[in-house]
């Protein structure tokens, strides 16, 4: 085996990449690269019923949207299943592994007299020293490894510690179907076998397979990769994920909103952390990150949490990069599609400009959207409920006095201009800040709430600025 680490993550294409697959493709990630090691891809699509194209393409897609980045090219299982075959037969020339003939009725027969003595149903070794000359004509047996009966299996588990399975509980289970295909439990082993996987870190939900696998490892005399079962998220309830708790696709929570840096600083803290540490970067977490340190007890799922670590997200980080960001993934958001058809350079300089305040105010892109939309609002401005009310009374008298002040501003149209001939103009006539700036706001937005108003005077510009309020006066 080599020095260097090889992780791997397998998905199933049957679906999208779901919240705890992009968690387990996050801890291979930041394992390899913290050993400076690789993280290979494969693609498990032995279930030709359920795997399909699509599912695969949404895997890659959802991978390289969070930037979880793999070596070399995706590998097909289904593609070697020449290869799977070629070692279950030569398992059976080893006699390690042997051609069982029994038919269905037999089998369910053993079930059956397994479940009325209340124990697991097994498979009673009926052909595991009968000559294959025995067997019917023209029948075609399934090949079962010859697991021992005595004693127990061990498996050293980095997260889980030592888990013993009693070898009477293994029997010998099938490598290779009769009609030749290959079982999940025989392609997974020959898999990271033949792919030099030295560390394999999957869901705690494949630990009893951990046991069944090490017996064909053993068969074939090759050295049994590191092994690491991390616990499966919960819901917020304490139940196992599922769609009601947020178990969606990733393409879900990019449509929500969320950065792709967010999502992974929250996934690498459910089961794993690092002192006190809450939010962290890519950088340090590849720093940080060991997989002795992942926790055994499931971790619960928390969208408010995640809002919250996205909202911080969202803050520190750089204008220039946000809008990038939401540039990016406006054609996923709920109204983005129509802010992105009016993106020119005008109007990407304004959203940068207010970038600092809008983003002060939104946890997720998609609040970003709806914060910035009165830069892409057309004249007549939509007004909502509250905005209206705000406009109400005598606020179109303290309009058309607020525009005459910022009207008669001669130098530069800055926050700072504005705020000076508003404050004069508040002064002058007794009234406190908030009482002018409050329906200047609704006038500007059509909202009720915004970045601060001097500074969406700024972003509007003059001409714009002054025909929104005067759209409210007239």
């Amino acid at each position: 085996m080599s020095d260097k680490v090889v992780t791997r993550f397998a998905p199933s294409p049957t679906g999208f990449l779901h919240i705890g697959g992009a968690r387990t493709a996050l801890f291979n990630w930041l394992y390899a690269k913290h050993t400076g090691g690789r993280m290979l891809l494969r693609i498990e699509d032995t279930d030709r019923e359920r795997s399909t194209d699509a599912a695969t393409v949404a895997i890659l897609d959802g991978l390289s949207w969070l930037g979880l980045t793999w070596d070399g090219e995706p590998v097909s299982q289904f593609e070697r299943a020449p290869r799977h075959r070629a070692v279950a037969e030569e398992l059976v020339r080893l006699g390690k592994a042997y051609y069982c003939y029994a038919t269905p009725a037999e089998l369910e027969a053993m079930r059956e007299s397994a479940r009325a003595k209340g124990l697991p149903p097994r498979y009673d070794g009926r052909w595991r020293d009968r000559d294959p000359s025995e067997a019917p004509v023209g029948a075609r047996g399934a090949i079962r490894i010859k697991a021992p009966a005595e004693g127990e299996t061990v498996v050293h588990d980095r997260v889980q510690g030592e888990v013993r399975f009693p070898n009477k509980d293994l029997d010998d289970f099938i490598i290779l179907r009769s009609d030749g295909n290959p079982t999940y439990m025989h392609a997974v082993v020959v898999d990271d076998h033949d792919m030099g996987i030295t560390h394999i870190i999957r869901g705690d939900d494949h630990l009893t397979n951990a046991a069944r696998q090490m017996v064909i490892y053993r068969a074939l005399g090759w050295e049994v990769p590191s092994i690491a079962h991390i616990p499966l998220i919960h819901g917020a309830d304490g139940a196992k994920l599922s769609k009601r708790h947020g178990a969606l696709g990733v393409e879900a929570y990019r449509a929500m909103g969320y950065l792709p840096e967010a999502l992974l600083n929250y996934l690498a803290r459910l089961g794993w952390s690092h002192g006190d540490d809450e939010v962290i970067s890519v950088t340090d977490m590849i720093a940080w990150f060991d997989i002795g340190d992942v926790n055994k007890g499931a971790a619960r799922f928390d969208f408010a949490k995640l809002e919250a670590l996205n909202g911080v997200h969202m803050r520190r980080m750089n204008d220039a990069e946000l809008l990038e960001i939401f540039i990016n993934t406006l054609p996923y958001l709920e109204g983005g599609p129509a802010i992105a058809a009016r993106l020119d350079d005008t109007r990407k300089a304004q959203l940068l400009a207010a970038l600092p305040g809008l983003k002060e105010r939104a946890k997720t892109l998609v609040e970003l959207v709806d914060g910035a939309a009165f830069l892409f609002a057309e004249r007549p401005l939509p007004i909502d409920e509250k905005a209206a009310a705000l406009l109400g009374g005598e606020a179109r008298e303290i309009l058309r006095g607020a525009h005459a002040a910022l009207k008669a501003i001669s130098g530069d149209w800055t926050a700072a201009a504005a705020e000076a001939a508003i404050r004069q103009y508040a002064l002058a006539g007794g009234r406190k800040l908030g009482a002018v700036a409050q329906p200047l706001r609704a006038a500007l937005t059509g909202k009720s709430t915004s970045p601060g108003v001097f500074d969406v005077l700024a972003v509007l510009g003059r001409e714009e600025s002054l025909a929104r309020v005067a759209d409210q006066i007239d």
